[in-house]
């Protein structure tokens, strides 16, 4: 078992050699048929344009990857984190946001656009899924009147990785008794699609879900 932050300073070494373009492409040799030992659990966006395995350097069988729209935390996510963690055994979980996030785009128009941010998942026209999304990256949004657009969207996208790291902290016992019994660690994560960097956050387990202003 890899203890959670020597698996941490596995994937940002990884990430290192992607930026520098000198990845080892341990994907396009590694092979696993019968057997898997993901050393991490990596919750990410589901956007083309991040793909953990890559922008982290590991091979196949590496890591348990849950991707979703937003990389938000509905009970079926926190199901699946629960599984790979029992299952396999990685002691590290890390959200991974990333810039540009086209359903945070897409979730801070809605929310524009509705009556109320609490409304905004009734906006018609949104299917069961997409209200589901929108509901959960609409507690993020950032609705501070100084900010400019770019940032209002950066703000959110850090914001959403928040919620979602402290969903998983306290809304599972599962992962609670792992964090407390077990050196299991959840932490945040934001990818810059510019540069290939990936920023880890500093967020203690105190941290509250961020208090957003209103407009």
């Amino acid at each position: 078992m890899v203890p959670a932050q020597t698996a941490l300073e596995q994937l940002k070494a990884g990430n290192i050699r992607f930026v520098a373009n000198q990845s080892a492409e341990l994907h396009r040799t590694h092979k696993l048929v019968d057997n898997q030992k993901p050393f991490a659990i990596v919750l990410g966006c589901s956007d083309s344009r991040v793909p953990p395995e890559i922008l982290f350097d590991q091979g196949v069988g590496d890591m348990f990857v849950i991707r979703v729209a937003g990389n938000i935390v509905t009970p079926l996510e926190l199901g699946s984190v629960e599984f790979a963690a029992v299952e396999f055994g990685p002691r590290l979980v890390v959200v991974m946001g990333h810039t540009k996030c086209g359903a945070v785009k897409a979730t801070m128009q809605t929310v524009d656009a509705a009556p109320s941010p609490e409304l905004a998942s009734q906006t018609p026209g949104l299917s069961e899924g997409m209200q589901i999304i929108v509901e959960q990256i609409s507690t993020s949004v950032d609705q501070c009147p100084d900010h400019d657009h770019d940032q209002a969207v950066n703000e959110t996208i850090k914001a959403n990785v928040i919620n979602s790291v402290q969903k998983l902290r306290t809304e599972s016992q599962v992962l609670i008794n792992l964090t407390k019994d077990d050196g299991f660690m959840i932490v945040g994560a934001i990818y810059a699609i510019e540069t290939g960097i990936v920023e880890f956050l500093q967020i203690p387990d105190s941290t509250p879900a961020p208090e957003l202003a209103t407009k």
